[in-house]
């Protein structure tokens, strides 16, 4: 492995101990993405913000990092959404204990690093003329999606750590994405039915993500190229697109391209207007709403526009929304052009909440008051079901939010809740394994020597923290999972890879610090997701094994796993009972 004299020198504690730290992370990720060498990155976006989605695991980690003097960015570094706005805090009413606290706490280390506190998760809706390009090193999943997608801007889906170490550094390794024979579609869907609405093309992304095989061998998630939309998509159609897309690890696709690269491709899935209305028909409001959000990811000035515009329309009949039922979420970099120009002032006089530097997901609501919330948006859907906020959500239109916004009796009967929604089955390859076996793999440059004796947990189903991982006692929490219902602690921790928000090593790292995460990890595919908590903590890490483990190892095993001369032995000492 080359590495640059730079970073070489951060690596040896030359330049602190928050560099050393963050190079070392670097280089471990190298080593098991299989980069022979690195690429000096133009830009970082760092995820990890909200008191909400960080939790623990961040506040401690940043407290610690932000402590040296010589711990600054050494590219232009940009920030993810906040979990509130603090101009707001009385109509956002936020009962969570010392929530503005912790999140200035949070901010403010960052800021202390020399990045820029945007607080957005949009940093590539900045006007044209601003279009993202060269070699980022990206940390909110949508925003890698859209950008890989439709501007000149490179970047992995890093996870908020692997970021965070890039933006220390300046580098990053050079692989996955980096790589232009990797930047090729792995799946084709045909799309049989109009898209005419930015809600459309929302449904139409988490359903290509949600589509899972245990036949897929997708090393970089699913990359789609898809077929039969219309050809005068607006920026709001590919932004829904991309963002539901992203819910489920996608990191880029292409929209019917003729000269494109389809050697890789692994499957063909069909959209039609049966798959579009039937979803439109589950994600219906059936119950009472109680609060209608706009902006996941953060609205663009076109959404607003078009929620202004809906709503002056029920104005001008003298109508106005009560209790503040309607709230939109955009950035401050749009929150100043919409004040400008009356937008704002519009939506506030009619009675609606405009919200800057948070989004909806990573809002911590008053459970008192909201309890069932409508969206326009499968991404904000996603994660408010998930056990990130553990709330019922359902989703239309911005025409029929603004109109159920004004009027909260056009939706009549009992609120929802979770346990009606619909969870399919995730199904596994995976079959009860019982002959002895030793698998071998590698371990992390910065691992040297270790010997761990434990039960193993196995899946061959992506494991998604955020959200689906409980942060307080490490259950999987995720219906439809082979793994729902279990705890991860004290176990040796084995599954292909994390998938969803890049948040995740932080939901890792705080069930680490609290006894509450596995002893081990080992994982089939390279992971930046997982790997950066291991690599940060000490925590025994494997992955490129000569068989895939996740196969080959029933959970309930006793297992050993020794990592000595830079590799690592997997052993089955007792099967478990069939």
């Amino acid at each position: 492995m080359n590495i640059p004299p730079q970073l070489h020198s951060m690596l040896t504690g030359e330049q602190g101990d928050a560099k050393q730290k963050a190079a070392r992370l670097v280089v471990d990720l190298a080593a098991v993405s299989g980069a022979t060498e690195f690429i000096r990155c133009n830009n970082s976006h760092v995820s990890g913000v909200s008191v909400l989605t960080g939790g623990h695991g961040l506040r401690t980690f940043l407290s610690d990092l932000s402590n040296d003097p010589e711990g600054q960015v050494a590219i232009p570094t940009t920030l993810n959404s906040a979990g509130c706005d603090h101009e707001k805090m009385d109509e956002m009413d936020i009962e969570f204990p010392d929530f503005l606290k912790q999140q200035f706490e949070i901010v403010h280390a960052y800021m202390k690093l020399g990045i820029k506190a945007t607080l957005s998760c949009t940093p590539y809706d900045r006007g044209i003329e601003e279009e993202a390009e060269g070699i980022g090193s990206w940390a909110e999943s949508n925003a890698v999606c859209f950008s890989n997608s439709y501007t000149s801007l490179i970047t992995n889906r890093e996870s908020g750590l692997s970021a965070l170490a890039t933006a220390l550094t300046g580098w990053a390794p050079r692989w996955g994405l980096h790589l232009p024979e990797n930047r090729t579609p792995n799946l084709i869907v045909e799309v049989d039915c109009e898209m005419d609405d930015p809600t459309d093309w929302s449904i139409l992304g988490d359903w290509i993500g949600a589509q899972r095989s245990p036949n897929w061998k997708m090393p970089w998630g699913p990359m789609p190229l898809i077929r039969g939309l219309p050809q005068n998509a607006s920026f709001e159609m590919l932004k829904a697109l991309t963002a539901a897309a992203a819910n489920y690890g996608c990191p880029m696709l292409w929209i019917e391209e003729d000269e494109i690269d389809i050697s890789k491709i692994q499957s063909k899935l069909v959209f039609n207007e049966k798959e579009l209305r039937q979803r439109y028909s589950e994600l219906a409001p059936k119950g009472e709403v109680d609060l209608v959000v706009i902006g996941c990811p953060q609205a663009s000035i076109g959404e607003v526009r078009a929620t202004a515009a809906a709503v002056r329309t029920r104005m001008e009949l003298g109508q106005k929304i009560p209790n503040q039922r309607l709230w939109v979420f955009t950035s401050s970099h749009n929150f100043k052009t919409l004040s400008l120009e009356g937008t704002v002032d519009l939506l506030e006089e009619a009675g609606a909440v405009v919200l800057k530097d948070t989004c909806p997901e990573v809002t911590p609501y008053n459970r008192s008051k909201y309890n069932h919330l409508l969206t326009n948006s499968l991404k904000a859907e996603h994660y408010l079901t998930s056990g990130l906020n553990n709330m019922p959500t359902s989703v239309t239109n911005i025409e029929e939010c603004v109109a159920i916004a004004f009027n909260p009796t056009l939706i009549e009967g009992k609120r929802p809740t979770l346990e009606e929604k619909s969870h399919p089955n995730v199904h596994s390859a995976k079959s009860y394994q019982s002959e002895k076996i030793t698998l071998n793999g590698e371990s992390l440059p910065s691992q040297r020597e270790w010997e761990i004796i434990g039960k193993a947990l196995v899946t061959d189903v992506p494991i998604t923290y955020l959200g689906y991982v409980n942060r307080d006692s490490g259950i999987i929490e995720d219906p439809g999972h082979p793994l729902d219902g279990i705890a991860i602690e004290n176990t040796i921790l084995i599954y292909p890879k994390g998938s969803g928000s890049t948040v995740a090593p932080y939901v890792l790292m705080g069930l680490i610090y609290t006894g509450k995460g596995p002893v081990g990890i080992v994982n089939r595919d390279v992971c930046p997701l997982s790997m950066p908590a291991a690599s940060l903590l000490g925590i025994p890490y494997a992955t490129k094994f000569d068989d895939d483990p996740c196969l080959k190892i029933n959970s309930g095993d006793e297992i050993s796993m020794k990592l000595q001369d830079g590799k690592v032995t997997l052993d089955v000492i007792n099967r478990c009972d069939a």
